[in-house]
């Protein structure tokens, strides 16, 4: 087990910087730069810069040099001193902006995939186990109709609903008083009321599909002969179905781990707009929109290593949930 994360580790190494070049040459493909879009912006508000002035700018901030010579320059900074560069749209370095967003993402992002997995699992389970029944039919036309309505919309009817009960549209992670105060219980407890809707919202349609995804694999393996057999003989119930048919039917929603912690993290940009929320996802839509490729592929970096870790604890999950998977070849 040791050696195969070891191994895993190292080959990350090389996977994340092939990723953060094609990332970087990716960002660059649209015409124009940073100070391209300054300039238009400029010239929408009356003032002109002339041809000189931006090429000043372009050389003070090392837009005039190719591509490569840029991504080397900036990847060199992250792996000697950690420097992720200088965001020009923020005018800030890059790494202050990821110590401020960063934390909150990683938060939300979290309690999103804990609330995502301890509601699909159960309700997986139980609708695999009263097929047909009530509840299955009724967890069926929720899953379809979670995976159906956009995440958006479904924060404005949630947003419209908090106000009308409780007068809080529950904008943001912080009511007003609390946005600069220190942190304290209370401030901890108000967090922790603002995440109910962005928690909810973000998680609904992975929730709905795994919930899907774990009715039918749960359905196959209570089909199977040894499960037939084990029946037969007498076994508790309850004892079939959580050491032999969920503990194989889980694979596959174990195995999301990986992708699902990016999903949450992409997905949730358009409603991190629509509460407002201090996240990751306005800001890579901004660094984006600008061409402010430091930012952007740092952001998309991280993203991917962070893509590479949840694939690697998936790969141990499921070594030690089904004996039949083995990470070392000389272990089978």
């Amino acid at each position: 087990m040791i050696r195969y994360i070891a191994k895993r580790t190292l080959v990350m190494i090389p996977v994340s910087l092939a990723v953060s070049m094609i990332v970087f040459f990716i960002i660059q493909l649209p015409p124009g730069d940073f100070i391209s879009g300054y300039a238009a912006k400029m010239s929408a508000s009356g003032e002109v810069m002339d041809a000189q002035a931006l090429a000043k700018l372009r050389e003070n901030y090392g837009l005039d040099r190719p591509w490569y010579t840029q991504y080397f320059s900036w990847i060199w900074g992250i792996l000697t001193s950690g420097d992720f560069g200088y965001s020009l749209s923020y005018n800030r370095p890059v790494s202050e902006i990821i110590g401020q967003y960063m934390g909150i993402t990683v938060i939300i992002s979290l309690a999103t995939m804990i609330f995502t997995y301890v509601v699909a699992i159960p309700i997986g389970i139980l609708s695999a186990v009263k097929k047909y029944s009530f509840f299955d039919y009724f967890a069926t036309g929720v899953g379809f109709l979670g995976m159906a309505t956009p995440n958006f919309l479904f924060a404005i009817i949630l947003m419209f609903l908090s106000f009308q009960w409780w007068g809080d549209p529950m904008l943001g992670l912080f009511s007003p008083e609390f946005a600069d105060a220190p942190w304290t219980a209370a401030k901890w407890m108000d967090l922790l009321k603002h995440m109910i809707i962005p928690v909810i919202v973000i998680g609904t349609s992975n929730t709905c599909e795994l919930i899907r995804v774990m009715r039918g694999q749960m359905l196959d393996e209570m089909s199977k002969p040894h499960i037939v057999t084990a029946r037969a003989k007498g076994l508790p119930e309850w004892k079939i179905l959580l050491k032999y048919s969920m503990r194989a039917a889980v694979n596959p929603v174990i195995s999301t781990i990986g992708w699902s912690l990016t999903t949450i993290f992409t997905g949730s940009t358009i409603t991190a707009i629509v509460l407002n929320l201090p996240t990751q996802g306005p800001v890579m839509h901004r660094a984006l929109l600008s061409q402010d490729m430091y930012l952007a592929g740092s952001w998309l970096l991280l993203m991917a290593i962070f893509t590479l870790i949840g694939t690697l604890l998936s790969d141990i999950l499921l070594a030690w949930l089904d004996p039949r998977i083995r990470l070392d070849r000389k272990e089978a």
